[in-house]
């Protein structure tokens, strides 16, 4: 049984939602798979570790500003959806007060406050301007103020989330040349980090989802490394019938 000091120090742990940790999570696991699934292609084509590396590079990179341009561009269109809602919701307080006073009520009713009580809670959320614009965004709304974030600070975590994950499964092919080892077992090695790190990302996303960091983990390791993969299958078609010239 908690003692009074330590019910009094007890603070209970909550994940603040944020935008930032999907983009990290996304960009990181489309950077690997990418880039897999790229290396994995070529390499079924036999053709050089050279090209191997630049179209992994050039894919790595083209990929990633693209998803960073497509994640500024999703989060300033969510952002310019809620300032236009605020303005909305601004408009209304200011010229129809009674009606939003009304639908404050409806809220709170809907809770379970009813007479003197729900009379206080009313008039307490509405003798204040701000808390009042708040209380009716997110509880008529629904919508959540503090996930949005900023378009330009999201744009670049997912470019560098994904660069970070695209570059993993190319680090082999760079030791290729060195003489240590075959491209196979480059692609072997690149296979290995795509699916521990696929595994440790996913595994991270179940945890702050509160769910299964091993199914989470599991979930994103063997479906997103098994369709890169499918690059590697391609490739070896490719290669055998001839559509390109693999000396």
């Amino acid at each position: 049984m908690k003692t009074e000091s330590e019910s009094k120090y007890h603070v209970e742990p909550h994940i603040k939602e944020s935008n930032y940790i999907r983009d990290i999570v996304f960009g990181f696991g489309d950077g690997v798979n990418t880039s897999l699934g790229i290396v994995a292609g070529i390499g079924g084509a036999s053709i050089g570790v050279d090209i191997v590396i630049l179209a992994a590079l050039i894919g790595m990179f083209t990929g990633a500003k693209a998803m960073a341009v497509q994640n500024y561009l999703a989060v300033k269109s969510q952002k310019e959806i809620l300032e236009s809602e605020i303005k909305r919701e601004e408009y209304e307080i200011e010229q129809y007060p009674n009606r939003e006073r009304e639908e404050i009520e409806e809220i709170y009713k809907s809770k379970g406050f009813s007479g003197a009580e729900l009379d206080m809670v009313v008039n307490k959320i509405i003798s204040n301007k701000d808390v009042w614009l708040k209380t009716m965004l997110t509880e008529e709304l629904g919508l959540n103020l503090e996930i949005i974030g900023s378009p330009v600070k999201g744009a670049i975590v997912m470019f560098v989330s994904f660069l970070i994950g695209g570059i993993l499964p190319i680090i082999p092919y760079f030791i290729v040349k060195t003489g240590l080892f075959t491209n196979f077992i480059a692609l072997l090695i690149a296979i290995s980090i795509s699916l521990l790190f696929s595994f440790l990302i996913g595994a991270i996303k179940g945890r702050l989802a509160k769910k299964s960091w091993l199914k989470g983990g599991l979930e994103m390791s063997l479906l997103g490394t098994g369709i890169a993969l499918l690059g590697y299958g391609i490739g070896s078609e490719i290669g055998n019938v001839g559509l390109v010239n693999t000396k």
